[in-house]
């Protein structure tokens, strides 16, 4: 009966499971995630050599007009050294890591979760899929609120490869935003990526400019109709709210549609 027990364990049936939980139900980039793995024994002892939990979100590679979606390992954290674990042995390990500012916003349905795997030898190795819900972080939030207060609108929120703009990581997350009626007549759309630091943001802002006559349709033909510039937010320029960040923003955009 054990060598058969055995023998399904390293097929996954009766192998030790685990089950990982966190403790909020909501994060921001950059804040502390903290939780409990919880591991039970199958019907037979096993080494576990390691348990490692990695940080995972999707993002949308374009190549030759066609799009594709990968996945990206964001971070990987050590949780556990190897170990011996009994016949339905019941453990708990608490682990911790902070996000990081690279983190994408789980807005529009981004994907942004944790994968959890025992490293078992010879046997088939169980894991855990555990999706995380990730606000923006209060920064990015002043820099929305500022964008409202324009009459932008909020439209759609992807991540795609860049990995200059990257810093470690082969995307970034696009914040897309439509006009109201002031800027309806010169913006077809706005679009911001945010770099998070600790003291402060840095915003690149990117305006798609609508055609207008001749000069306007070799712009859009030519893809030049979209010009960019990074507005660097301090936390102290943060902490005056949104409205001296809309100030900030809407000189930076009267710039790029003169």
């Amino acid at each position: 009966m054990s060598f058969f027990n055995k023998i399904l364990a390293s097929a996954g049936i009766g192998s030790a499971k685990v089950d990982t939980l966190v403790d909020q139900a909501v994060y921001v980039p950059g804040e502390e995630l903290s939780g409990i793995m919880r591991i039970k024994g199958g019907k037979i002892d096993q080494e576990i050599g390691k348990i490692d939990i990695e940080l995972k979100t999707e993002y949308i590679v374009e190549h030759d007009d066609k799009k594709t979606t990968t996945t990206c390992c964001i971070a990987r954290i050590k949780v556990s050294d190897g170990f011996h674990l009994q016949q339905g042995q019941e453990l708990e390990i608490p682990f911790s890591f902070r996000l990081p500012l690279e983190t994408p916003v789980t807005h529009v349905k981004q994907p942004v979760w944790l994968e959890t795997a025992l490293d078992i030898g010879m046997a088939l190795d169980p894991t855990d899929r555990d999706s995380l819900k990730i606000e923006p972080h209060p920064y990015m939030n002043t820099v929305f609120e500022a964008v409202h207060l324009l009459g932008f609108r909020f439209r759609s929120s992807t991540c795609e490869r860049h990995p200059k703009l990257g810093r470690g990581v082969p995307y970034v997350q696009e914040f897309e935003f439509t006009p109201g009626s002031e800027y309806a007549r010169d913006i077809e759309e706005l679009e911001l990526i945010m770099q998070l630091e600790p003291e402060g943001v840095h915003v690149l802002v990117e305006v798609d400019r609508r055609g207008k006559g001749l000069s306007g349709w070799l712009e859009t033909a030519f893809d030049m109709d979209e010009r960019h510039a990074w507005l660097s937010l301090s936390r102290e320029e943060l902490s005056y709210g949104p409205d001296h960040i809309a100030d900030a923003l809407e000189e930076l955009i009267d710039r790029q549609i003169r």
